[in-house]
């Protein structure tokens, strides 16, 4: 990765302007302000069990849990247009300011989540409102990103940029960790019943103390010197946005550093701290209290990795550090997610193993099972079959038994009938009956805490976090030395956004779906592992090898 060229003194601006102790202050400031935020927006994903439960009631289970990931989804989908709001707000009036009010909205945002009416007394409203919102927090955060990591990278000197930068990719992690443990010790208090009913709100509302918290911390910081320079020189761009996107050179760069960095290290970090937890509680059936405490002690143990993998990207260069956390997911996540199920739910291992379930039917009458408008109605034998073996959490195998054929289920050397929907007496003696073979072929209906080996699991939940981490650490650095800094705010926004949101965003809600449409429960693994083998290949072949060690940041 190389910065644009620029006919501009590079780093004249920060030369003898910034003291190491205030530089301290400003990283320190800046990442808490940010790990609020980010709690506020991952409180989401924590809870996805509850706010399926209360907002998503209409659906079956499965499709509820997929409603939920999606709406969680909308989030990050709409980031890249917070990114060019604010970030041109960032590029003409401050840096301050600007992620001061994104704070402010996230906040704001987050309390009303805690206080929506449920499915059960509005209706279709209520997950309407709730999508709304995660819209404005994805907003927010949009433009919180490339505000916060240009205000640190802009008081960093270069040799020290890619460390102390990283401080600031860590915040997410504790974000996501303090949303968890405030989750955790919430349902501890009051049961998990009482939590389910209307304990979920109370997160929620808490982030008003963190909010009060948050603004008081950003009122502290003073403007980026550099932005303040570049105002009393005149120099600030008039239209950041046109200029982020008028140069051909630059939209090439921008697209080369949303395929070959961010693509991949979006999924790579995703994969390996957020979409975990939603694995082991969705799809591996592992109590949400032992799950939460489980990735709340990997995350912790992951937190060195980012400031480790900055350091070093200081050293030998960001591009080798991102890459290679791509390369290692690419082939790791696959066998880890494996382990993962072996070590937390070894009954269904087992089961799967001893009596395999096989969906035997005319291929054309078996529907993919989820339906996000509400109009498809999945009446055939297949999809009643399907729909019982996802409702019961177990994987399957499908197979072709010709056109005309009733839909059978394999458990073993079991096999149960299917029916149409129609036969509405068949379908209750096949879903009576096919419980019964699962109970007699020990697939369990959770995991079984006692047989839950911890040391394991925690091990393989911190090898992802760690992989996750080696790859967000540098990114923050890697990508405000892209541009220059009267359109920085913009493009480190609108990059990093692009990539996170409509990658990484969407890959709980993509591998879900694609869980339910194999019947495979490492199915929905393939999408980090693709995209993040794509990403090393494009970044191998098309980001400049002279970006080795830091360089300058340039007006």
């Amino acid at each position: 990765m190389t910065p644009l060229p620029d006919n501009m003194t590079t780093d004249r601006y920060q030369t003898g302007r910034i003291q190491t102790g205030k530089t301290r202050l400003v990283t320190a400031a800046s990442t808490a302000g940010t790990v609020f935020e980010w709690y506020d927006f991952f409180l989401y994903i924590t809870m996805a069990t509850a706010i399926a439960h209360n907002f998503f009631a209409s659906a079956n289970a499965t499709s509820a849990n997929i409603f939920a990931l999606l709406a969680f989804a909308t989030g990050f989908v709409v980031r890249p247009f917070g990114a060019l709001v604010f970030g041109r707000l960032g590029d003409l009036f401050g840096r301050k300011h600007t992620f001061l009010a994104t704070i402010v909205i996230m906040g704001v945002s987050t309390i009303f989540v805690g206080l929506l009416p449920t499915y059960e007394t509005a209706g279709i409203l209520a997950p309407v409102l709730l999508t709304v919102l995660r819209m404005v927090q994805g907003l927010a955060i949009g433009g919180e990103y490339g505000g916060a990591a240009t205000y640190v990278a802009e008081h960093a000197p270069a040799g020290r940029r890619g460390a102390m930068t990283a401080w600031l990719q860590a915040s997410a992690t504790l974000g996501f960790a303090l949303s968890v443990a405030v989750v955790m010790l919430t349902r501890n208090m009051m049961g998990a019943d009482t939590f389910l009913e209307w304990g979920w709100r109370i997160p929620f509302l808490a982030s008003s103390i963190l909010l009060s918290i948050s603004i008081w911390i950003r009122l502290k910081l003073e403007e980026s010197p550099l932005f303040l320079s570049m105002k009393e020189a005149g120099e600030l761009s008039k239209s950041p946005i046109r200029e982020t996107f008028s140069s051909r050179k630059n939209v090439k760069l921008f697209v080369v550093a949303i395929l070959g960095v961010v693509m991949g290290q979006s999924v790579v970090y995703v994969a390996g701290q957020i979409y975990a937890l939603v694995f082991l509680t969705a799809t591996l059936k592992v109590d949400p209290q032992i799950a939460n405490l489980l990735v709340l002690c990997a995350l912790v143990l992951g937190l060195p990795a980012f400031v480790i993998s900055g350091y070093m990207s200081d050293k030998i260069g960001r591009k080798p550090i991102i890459l290679a956390a791509c390369l290692l997911g690419a082939f790791g996540y696959m066998p880890l997610y494996k382990a993962l199920g072996h070590y937390a739910n070894p009954a269904l291992e087992a089961a799967t193993a001893n009596a395999p379930i096989i969906v035997a039917a005319n291929i054309d009458e078996c529907s993919v099972q989820f339906n996000p408008v509400g109009t498809s109605r999945f009446t055939s034998s297949c999809d009643v079959a399907k729909n019982a073996l996802l409702n019961a959490g177990v994987p399957f195998l499908t197979r072709d038994a010709g056109p005309g054929a009733t839909a059978t289920v394999s458990i073993g050397d079991t096999t149960l009938q299917s029916a149409s929907l129609v036969d509405a007496d068949g379908v209750a003696q096949f879903k009576s009956k096919l419980k019964e073979a699962l109970v007699t072929a020990k697939y369990p209906a959770t995991a079984k805490p006692e047989e839950i080996n911890y040391p394991m699991v925690l091990v393989v939940l911190t090898i992802m976090s760690l992989l996750g981490a080696m790859s967000f650490g540098p990114i923050a650095a890697a990508l405000t030395e892209f541009f220059p800094s009267r359109i920085r705010y913009t493009s480190v926004s609108v990059t990093y956004n692009l990539g996170n949101g409509w990658f990484g965003g969407l890959l709980p809600a993509a591998a879900t779906a694609l869980q339910v449409a194999t019947g495979n429960i490492y199915g929905g693994i393939w999408y980090p592992v693709v995209i993040a083998a794509l990403t090393f290949v494009i970044g191998v072949t098309f980001l400049p090898s002279e970006h080795a060690k830091s360089v300058p940041l340039h007006s």
